[in-house]
C-alpha cells in the first residue's frame, strides 16, 4: 500500500544501514518529490521501478567497496592513459519508462566524448554511463537490472559481498560475462578477488598498487 510522502523522513531515520525498505503503488510524482527532498542526503539510495520504491541507507562497508572500485578504475586510467569520468551516485531516471536509479558508482570511459566537459547531466536526454556499479549486500533488495535495462546502461557490476558479477546488455537483456567489454583488463574473477582481499587488508593503498601492477604485468608490452 502507498505510504504518505510525509512519513518517509521518519522511515529513513529508523532504517538499518544496508537493509532496504520497499513500498508498492508509489506514484512517479511521489518518487520525484522524494528525490528533491533528499537531494542533500548522500547516504540514502532510491530505486524506482514502475511503482515499486526501494529506499536504503548506506553502511560504511557498502561505501568502502564502492570507493575501492572507483579508486581501482581511476588508478588504471592514470597508468594506462585512457579517459575516465566518474559521476558517482548521480540520479538516473526515465520518466516514460517510470524507472529511476541511484547507482553506487558510474563511469564514462568510451563515452567521454559524448558528454565533454559538462559537470551536470540529465539522463532523460544524456547518454548513460558505460558502467554502473551496485554494491548489493542485502538479499531483500529488488532486482536492479530491469531498471538499468530501461536506462540503457551497457554494463553493470554487482557485488553481493562475496562475488562480483559483470552483466552485459544485449538484445534480450543482461547476461553475465567473464570480462568487462568497457574495460577489458578487468574480469569478474579479478574484481571478486580484489574486493574479497580488500575485506582482509589493513592497507588499501598497497592493495590497489599490488592489483594494478598485477594487471599491468599481464598486458602485452606495447599496451603497458
Amino acid at each position: 500500500m502507498p505510504v504518505a510522502a510525509t512519513n518517509y523522513d521518519e522511515i529513513i531515520e529508523h532504517l538499518t544501514p544496508g537493509e532496504p525498505a520497499i513500498f508498492h503503488n508509489v506514484s512517479w510524482q511521489e518518487y520525484e518529490q522524494l528525490l528533491d527532498e533528499l537531494v542533500d542526503r548522500s547516504g540514502v539510495r532510491l530505486s524506482y521501478d514502475e511503482g515499486t520504491l526501494e529506499i536504503m541507507t548506506i553502511s560504511t562497508e557498502h561505501d568502502f567497496y564502492e570507493d575501492l572500485l572507483q579508486d581501482l578504475v581511476r588508478l588504471l586510467s592514470l597508468r594506462l592513459k585512457f579517459r575516465f569520468r566518474s559521476f558517482g551516485r548521480a540520479t538516473m531516471k526515465k520518466t516514460k519508462a517510470r524507472k529511476g536509479k541511484e547507482p553506487d558508482g558510474c563511469f564514462f570511459i568510451k563515452s567521454c566524448d559524448l558528454i565533454g566537459p559538462r559537470k551536470r547531466l540529465d539522463f532523460e536526454n544524456d547518454p548513460p554511463p558505460d558502467i554502473a556499479v551496485e554494491i548489493d549486500l542485502s538479499t531483500k533488495s529488488i532486482s536492479k537490472l530491469p531498471i538499468y535495462r530501461a536506462l540503457q546502461v551497457p554494463e553493470v557490476w554487482i557485488y553481493n559481498g562475496s562475488v562480483l558479477t559483470i552483466y552485459r546488455l544485449g538484445d534480450q537483456g543482461y547476461a553475465s560475462v567473464e570480462r568487462s567489454e568497457e574495460l577489458q583488463v578487468l574480469t569478474s574473477q579479478l574484481l571478486t578477488n580484489f574486493l574479497n582481499d580488500a575485506a582482509e587488508t589493513d592497507d588499501d593503498n598497497q592493495l590497489l598498487q599490488d592489483y594494478v601492477e598485477t594487471i599491468l604485468q599481464a598486458l602485452p608490452p606495447a599496451v603497458q
